[in-house]
């Protein structure tokens, strides 16, 4: 599994980084996390507002920094679609 962070490098990117870290954590998976912050390849994605996660390169987060107990729910949905 890619999970993939986009954004700028700010603090609630990067705050955003912490809380998936924390959520593959508490699952206990094999993912690993890239930062994306190359503002060409975050338009690639449609994402107008960051921070935003992208997991097996679909977003399902935009705009806001998630609690680490939405970031697991997310994780798990996109387990149970592969």
């Amino acid at each position: 599994m890619e999970i993939k962070v986009l954004g700028s490098g700010c603090n609630h990117c990067k705050k955003t980084k912490d809380v998936v870290a924390a959520a593959i954590q508490e699952l206990g998976i094999d993912a690993a996390v890239v930062e994306v912050q190359d503002i060409p390849s975050i338009m690639a994605y449609g994402v107008m507002s960051t921070p935003a996660i992208v997991i097996d390169e679909k977003v399902v987060s935009t705009g806001k920094v998630p609690a680490k107990s939405q970031v697991v729910q997310m994780i798990r949905q996109a387990v149970q679609l592969t």
